[in-house]
């Protein structure tokens, strides 16, 4: 079997369309076919999961016990007590693997249903293809993610590193009077492997939505044949609303980070959720961002097609209203043809329905209900969170009042 058909320079020329998925190619996705980790569809994933968290969270437990960390006294945090790094790497890294196979699912026959519909006109043909070679080459780049190695050793060595030590003192991953300044055994390998992994994953990720994102405003450029009275209300783009849920598990992934740092600030630092207001908002806010602003990119000829379709159906509902009125209502039909049963009556509420369709055009093509997953995979883990805000009897309480 050829497990890098995607990563073929026909593909990258725009001759194959039907398997583009901006998740599918790179060195990493090379690298993990020529390893048996992975096949040129994503499959394998519990052999990716397995072998990431062998190199990042296993380690750590080893380190950590020959150390006597694990649930040592005398640690501020012991490395079972660091909520933060078990929800990182046990559920939040496992989730970014999943989340790339659910998107190649969901984003792959997004730019078949462009060709299926008959959404690209003659005269842009060689626009699009231009724009799908650019996403594979940006997707299959060397470079690009070389440049994502360099800013996770860069930047996140000398910047963010400190970000991540919560607790001044002795914890599983610092030693000395002052948390970070000297790592221990386990805080090594945190620092220098499972944590620049971590980032290197998420940015890689963060490339990937940028290339749909660029795909998707390249192709909104082009004068596309849309029909103001689709039925989906977005001109026949409402097609482009499921490709929302495809970044629905790299919402629950950030989400289950931040809700792993925010209980090691409760727990060990005896902060309260509420504290935190601004960070969760301002967490929505970007993931929200983050999965809709590709779609929202297509407003603008929404918004033209909307006012053309108006203008357009307006003047032929007039005539038709018109010639409706003045045959019967001003005594203009036959005699002998009766008005009950007419094809005049269903012709008049079909352009009432169209016209109606037009009037309803959504302004970005994003159903509502396409949003449910999304921002349940947001919220869902920071639903624990609230149970810290209840004091352990009261919440016993609670649980055992609801039992019996």
């Amino acid at each position: 079997m050829n497990h890098h058909r995607n990563a073929l320079p026909g593909a990258e020329a725009g001759g194959d369309h039907a398997y583009f998925s901006p998740v599918l190619g790179g060195p990493l996705f090379r690298l993990f076919c020529r390893t048996h980790l992975s096949t040129d569809e994503l499959l394998l994933l519990r052999r990716r999961i397995v072998a990431v968290v062998f190199i990042t969270w296993l380690p750590l437990l080893v380190l950590a016990i020959v150390e006597g960390k694990v649930m040592g006294d005398g640690v501020a945090m012991p490395f079972f007590h660091d909520f933060a790094v078990h929800a990182r790497f046990l559920v939040a890294l496992p989730l970014l693997f999943v989340a790339e196979f659910v998107a190649h699912q969901r984003l792959r026959p997004v730019v078949k249903a462009f060709e299926a519909r008959s959404l690209i006109p003659a005269d842009a043909r060689e626009r699009f293809d231009a724009a799908l070679g650019s996403a594979f080459r940006a997707r299959n780049s060397v470079f690009a993610e070389l440049v994502i190695i360099a800013l996770v050793y860069g930047v996140g060595l000398l910047l963010v590193w400190q970000q991540f030590v919560m607790i001044e003192g002795n914890t599983w991953f610092s030693e000395g009077p002052t948390g970070g300044v000297e790592p221990s055994m386990a805080g090594e390998w945190y620092r220098y492997v499972s944590l620049p992994l971590f980032q290197f994953l998420l940015l890689r990720w963060y490339f990937r939505v940028f290339i749909w994102a660029r795909l998707m405003w390249q192709v909104s450029r082009i004068r596309l044949c849309l029909v103001p009275t689709h039925p989906d209300r977005a001109g026949g783009l409402g097609f482009l609303a499921h490709s929302i849920s495809a970044f629905a598990l790299l919402a629950l992934a950030h989400s289950v980070v931040l809700a792993g740092q925010l209980l090691n600030r409760i727990v060990h630092r005896g902060a309260s959720l509420p504290d935190f207001a601004l960070e969760i908002g301002a967490m929505v806010v970007v993931l929200l961002l983050l999965a809709l602003a590709p779609l929202a990119v297509f407003a603008g000829q929404l918004a033209q097609l909307r006012r053309r379709g108006l203008d357009e159906y307006g003047v032929l509902a007039q005539h038709l209203a018109g010639e409706f009125d003045t045959k019967w209502v001003r005594g203009g039909a036959p005699a002998d043809e009766p008005l009950l049963g007419s094809a005049d009556i269903s012709a008049l509420a079909d352009m009432g329905g169209s016209y109606e369709v037009i009037e309803n055009m959504r302004s970005v093509p994003i159903a509502p209900e396409a949003l449910i997953p999304l921002v349940v995979a947001i919220l869902l883990p920071m639903l624990p969170l609230t149970l810290t805000m209840m004091p352990l009897d009261a919440l016993v309480k609670a649980l055992v009042g609801l039992m019996f």
